[in-house]
Order: C-alpha cells, then sequence, then structure tokens
C-alpha cells in the first residue's frame, strides 16, 4: 500500500508494533486465566503458580501434586502412572546413576 498524501513520512513518525509488545500484553491477559484453571494430567489435577523475574515479569511453574512445589518440569512414572516432580517420584539421572562403576573397576 502506498503513500497517497504526497507527503513523504519518516519511519520515527509512525508508532511502532513490535511482536515482543504483542505477546507481553497476550501473555498478561492470559495470565489470570491459566492461574484459575488446573490443568488435568494422565488423572492428576496441576495448579500452576508464578514467581517474580528479577527485572520484573513473572515465571509460570506447575505445581507438584504430591508435594506442591514448584516445578517447571514433571514426570509421569511408568510403572503406575504417577505424576511429580523428580524429587516426589526419586528419579535420578541416568549419568548420576552409573558415576563411580567405572572408575572403581579401573
Amino acid at each position: 500500500m502506498g503513500n497517497y498524501s504526497g507527503k513523504t513520512v519518516l519511519v520515527e513518525e509512525c508508532p511502532k508494533i513490535e511482536v515482543s509488545d504483542v505477546l507481553q500484553e497476550a501473555k498478561q491477559q492470559l495470565l489470570p486465566v491459566i492461574m484459575q484453571n488446573v490443568a488435568e494430567i494422565s488423572g492428576y489435577p496441576v495448579e500452576f503458580t508464578t514467581s517474580k523475574l528479577a527485572h520484573g515479569g513473572e515465571r509460570i511453574w506447575f505445581k507438584c501434586p504430591l508435594c506442591k512445589a514448584r516445578s517447571g518440569v514433571l514426570y509421569k512414572k511408568p510403572l503406575d502412572g504417577t505424576v511429580g516432580c523428580r524429587s516426589c517420584l526419586e528419579l535420578e539421572y541416568r549419568s548420576r546413576r552409573y558415576r563411580g562403576m567405572i572408575e572403581n573397576n579401573l
């Protein structure tokens, strides 16, 4: 679409509309809706919570259905389907589990 007024318009004269601003506004409108809802994950009700960030804004977390602690990741235990944080489900990383086994055998 062209400039039909015949006058040159400078970029500096036009208000900016940035994607990040639009997304931030949408997030602020969506946050109260998210916080009022409870997600159903594999039959377990999972709540959400937030924490304040150092430079403003908020981060959204899951609340572990077992201990109610904040968690960015929840897991589903394969044997019984229990959903919870790594601590509650007593999960270990493979690299930690086998640490020392190789060194002790040398």
